[in-house]
């Protein structure tokens, strides 16, 4: 039998929230500046879908530099995946060493505010409707889940739902925060400072600071304290 007994868990450093950010490769500047001269927003939207998929060098290389180019601001050490999307992205401010997982996707607003702190990691098939959405430093988004900011207002009654105009509230995500795998946030929530949020919560009302929720609707659970255990609510596969 191995030294680690089956289903025995084990605790191993994280990588992504260790990983010391060097600064981009000299060219990176020039070639992002480049594209930005040359083919202007609509062509580099046509132009991303040519490199949008594949996980070669050459493919992540041109997703990171047309995100830069077209980013209202982008950091250094971005890393986009495969299969990652967006709406609007000239409404973007990203951070430093921000991490877009495969098939996740922003869509802003011609008149928005998305901002995505540094070294936020995004796992994949994340949803963002980020008409009004603020992600501060350091928070880590499980696989699969989603920011819905804003709804139809469903009035008057004698027109269909998806005629009625669209109510947008703001959302906040605290620095340090934790979002689980498959877990909604709702428009107009706040989620604290270094709070979690179980997998598959649905978020409706506002998380104080370093709690944890969980459920459908998402209750309070507990406070955070240094004696936790590890915690299994709200991991989703991150590094």
């Amino acid at each position: 039998m191995s030294a680690s007994r089956a289903g025995e868990a084990r605790i191993v450093q994280a990588v992504h929230g260790r990983h010391e950010r060097l600064a981009d490769p000299a060219y990176q500047a020039g070639l992002t500046e480049e594209l930005k001269q040359s083919y202007g927003r609509a062509g580099l939207i046509e132009l991303y879908g040519r490199f949008a998929m594949g996980d070669g060098v050459v493919d992540t290389l041109m997703r990171k530099a047309i995100w830069q180019a077209i980013a209202r601001s982008c950091g250094t050490g971005l890393q986009v995946a495969g299969g990652a999307g967006f709406k609007h992205p000239e409404t973007f401010e990203i951070g430093n060493g921000v991490f877009i997982g495969a098939q996740a996707y922003i869509q802003g607003r011609f008149d928005g505010t998305c901002v995505i702190g540094d070294n936020v990691w995004i796992g994949p098939m994340a949803y963002f409707d980020a008409r009004d959405l603020v992600i501060e430093d350091s928070v880590g988004w499980g696989p699969g889940a989603k920011v819905l900011g804003s709804a139809h207002t469903a009035l008057p009654v004698d027109v269909p739902i998806i005629r009625t105009d669209l109510e947008i509230k703001p959302v906040r995500i605290g620095a340090w925060a934790d979002i689980g795998t498959n877990a909604t946030i709702l428009p107009g929530v706040s989620i604290g400072k270094g709070a979690i949020v179980g997998a598959g919560a649905v978020v409706v009302s506002d998380v104080e600071p370093f709690s944890v929720v969980a459920g459908v609707p998402a209750k309070f659970i507990r406070w955070r304290t240094e004696a936790d255990p590890v915690l299994d609510i709200s991991r989703g596969g991150r590094s």
